[in-house]
């Protein structure tokens, strides 16, 4: 198997069953990032490969999974205590495939809050940080910061990566979420982005450079971290 070609496995999630996950690992993996997807694609979408592509090109191998929702084909995300049992059980099979490495869990959107609210319910076994790629902080048109609360239950390093059009996370109410966390977390916004990191043409980038700046951001994090 190459480096840059994921391994498919499943793995078991308790009640839910069996679910399936994809790994990179590359040959000189530095961490692993438990990786979880977002409420309306699963882990083989297009974003969630080319960033896991784009750690493994950094020396950070990835486990992405589904959760038990997308594996059984619905389009309704699993209730908040079925989603967390998914992100413990991946976190311990990351442990299991590699269990010298140091990880980091989270995920994009609906994927990242669920890590947290896992972690802020019992730290999970062998995580040093939480990374979101999006954090869903309101609905759309809803402003809000109720689904920040629990962060403040979280004691370990947190990233955030958020694109500053982001209409699920307004910046004049991410940016004091995170200031209000104090030390431990860390605010990265991405110019002109939305939800789904991607930028206007006339911004004068592209997604592709957006990217590669928001995996170079994590790199940088994770290795401030582990």
């Amino acid at each position: 198997m190459k480096a840059d070609s994921p391994q498919q496995l499943t793995f078991e999630a308790g009640k839910s069953g069996p679910l399936s996950a994809l790994v990179l690992r590359p040959e000189a993996s530095r961490a692993c990032f438990v990786f979880a997807h977002g409420a309306g694609a699963g882990m083989a979408h297009s974003f969630m490969a080319t960033f896991a592509g784009g750690l493994c090109g950094r020396g950070i191998a990835s486990l992405r999974y589904q959760f038990p929702y997308m594996e059984k084909g619905s389009k309704r995300p699993d209730a908040p205590a079925v989603a967390q049992a998914a992100v413990r059980a991946a976190v311990t099979e990351a442990g299991r495939i590699f269990p010298r490495l140091p990880l980091i869990a989270g995920g994009k959107s609906f994927g990242g809050r669920m890590t947290s609210q896992a972690q802020a319910a019992s730290p999970l076994p062998g995580v040093r940080g939480i990374a979101f790629v999006g954090f869903p902080l309101h609905p759309a048109g809803k402003p809000s910061t109720d689904r920040a609360d629990h962060l403040a239950g979280i004691d370990i390093p947190m990233l955030f990566l958020q694109g500053t059009r982001d209409t699920l996370a307004e910046v004049a109410l991410i940016g004091p979420v995170v200031q209000h966390l104090g030390p431990r977390a860390t605010l990265h916004l991405v110019e002109g982005a939305d939800h789904s990191f991607h930028v206007l043409a006339r911004s004068g980038r592209n997604d592709v450079e957006v990217m590669n700046q928001m995996i170079d951001a994590f790199a940088r994090w994770m290795d401030s971290v582990v």
